[in-house]
């Protein structure tokens, strides 16, 4: 291309007709690009094959779809009505459905410790159950953190992000902040109170675990980030959390695997009303007390921030 524009400002082209004449073109290059134009329309055709298969597939798949969904209801709808139909008359006893209740009423104490029926129930008898519902919120916590979590270079670049929290930041009021100052100490006694008596009383690791999530709420709202921070980093939510859950994960494998295999467990339960007793109850309430306040808090900060502390 440089050769012909040097030639053609050297006069050697008697005009820019003659760059653009057709029928000088060489049959070589006229063979290439008829070339080219054919294979250009062979694969307009083939896209537009292509098209009218999909929308013919995405039809077909539309109508199976409605098709499922109607048959799936239907059977769901058939199944309940035959459950109902064959449950027992309103008020009338059900043994197979009693059975189960009655031990945890009768025996529960004895078996487990606990004064609070409940707490022995999730924390003894359905443990497990338990467990898989902390992992549930820590879960919960990972995936909101992947997709909302802000990271450094991002907070830098966009000061809009930068300076969300004093745009968003309400500590300056002095009637909440002092309110805050009053009732953070409170909520986070009461909310000890509750996961330490979840076994004696009624309370528990998930009532107390949300007092306390609630308190770090209020502390953030009324104090600031800042203040917040210092008491609940990122990294100390995760360490936090991951301890709790270790914890109960191996305390009852340990049970399970003991209790499995016939062998003599050797936590004792204590005196039944006391505060130290219960076997692994009330540690266990505290671990999901734990798990529950760091997914509470960390919800809410990252929803307000884009991050959890000071990260």
């Amino acid at each position: 291309m440089k050769d012909i524009l040097r030639k053609w400002l050297a006069d050697e082209l008697s005009g820019m007709e003659d760059f653009l004449d057709t029928e000088k073109t060489p049959d070589a290059t006229r063979e290439e690009i008829n070339k080219k134009e054919s294979e250009w329309e062979r694969s307009l055709e083939l896209s537009s094959e292509t098209k009218s298969v999909a929308k013919t597939v995405t039809r077909d798949f539309n109508v199976f779809y409605r098709i499922m969904a109607v048959v799936s209801c239907i059977v769901f709808a058939v199944v309940m009505l035959y459950v109902v139909a064959h449950l027992p008359e309103f008020g009338q006893a059900n043994p197979a459905a009693d059975e189960v209740a009655n031990r945890y009423i009768e025996k529960g104490l004895e078996e487990t410790g606990a004064v609070n029926v409940v707490a022995g129930m999730i924390l003894d008898y359905r443990a497990f159950d338990t467990l898989g519902e902390s992992f549930v919120l820590f879960t919960a916590l990972i995936c909101s953190t992947v997709l909302l979590r802000l990271d450094r270079k991002k907070k830098a670049e966009d000061g809009r992000i930068a300076g969300r929290d004093t745009y968003f930041d309400t500590s300056g009021d002095s009637i909440l902040r002092s309110v805050g100052l009053f009732l953070f100490p409170c909520i986070m006694m009461f909310g000890i109170y509750v996961v330490l008596n979840g076994h004696i009383s009624p309370g528990g690791g998930f009532s107390g675990g949300a007092i306390l999530g609630a308190g770090l709420i209020i502390l953030s709202s009324s104090l600031g980030f800042s203040k917040a921070d210092t008491l609940l980093t990122y990294k100390r939510l995760n360490i936090l959390s991951f301890i709790a859950l270790g914890f109960y994960s191996l305390s009852k494998c340990y049970v399970f695997f003991i209790g499995a295999n016939g062998i003599h467990n050797p936590i004792p339960k204590g005196i039944a009303g006391a505060i130290f007793s219960a076997g692994l109850i009330l540690p266990l309430n505290i671990a999901v007390g734990l798990v529950v306040a760091c997914t509470m808090y960390g919800f809410f900060s990252l929803f307000r921030r884009g991050g959890i502390g000071n990260d």
